[in-house]
């Protein structure tokens, strides 16, 4: 990715850290729940290894390519069991891995030089269309975050709901914490198709 060092590694933070939760949501639920929570994991996990800064990680010259294989199976598997948002992100996932094969070498300042088809940002009105995607994604994510009546009006008590764990360790999950995972992935997949 290009851009600054730092938005880098805030979507490093950002991304691992949701992608760290869905793992940690992997163990519990229904087997349709767990296999999101493992898609949804995957995807932010995978976002924060590629949003690393070049200036601190030199990716290897074949990184790009395990995307395309790691992505391009999720993105199918997806597919196959009808999850149009992970075969969105894993198709956009792909397609940045692939500008990044076609993105020329860095030069000696640390800066890709921008010239011929292979400049970085890939194809505009792709990238254009994947930008809107999760601009809608985003709002609609955040839209739902916002609470239709609050917990006072309506004089319930609501509580974190407790899973047990398998290990007996309770650990809190609340609908708001998977949205606000979702929310972030969103942001940081929005953010990542804007420093291609």
């Amino acid at each position: 990715m290009h851009g600054p060092p730092w938005v880098g590694w805030l979507l490093v933070l950002q991304c691992a850290a949701a992608g760290g939760y869905c793992l940690s949501r992997a163990r519990t639920g229904t087997a349709a729940q767990r296999m999101e929570a493992r898609g949804e994991a995957l995807m932010g996990l995978g976002m924060a290894v590629m949003a690393l800064p070049a200036t601190a990680v030199a990716p290897p010259s074949w990184s790009p390519w395990l995307f395309v294989g790691v992505f391009g199976a999720a993105g199918l598997w997806a597919l196959a069991h009808g999850h149009p948002h992970h075969v969105v992100g894993s198709a956009a996932m792909v397609y940045m891995a692939l500008a990044m094969t076609a993105a020329p070498a860095a030069g000696p300042a640390g800066h890709a030089a921008h010239t011929g088809p292979a400049a970085p940002g890939g194809v505009p009105l792709l990238t254009g269309l994947l930008l809107g995607y999760y601009t809608l994604f985003v709002i609609a994510a955040g839209l739902r975050l916002a609470p239709a009546v609050s917990p006072a009006a309506t004089g319930a008590a609501a509580g974190p709901a407790t899973v047990v764990a398998p290990g007996g360790i309770g650990a809190v999950r609340r609908p708001e914490v998977l949205g606000a995972c979702r929310l972030a992935m969103g942001i940081g997949m929005f953010a990542m198709l804007l420093t291609l």
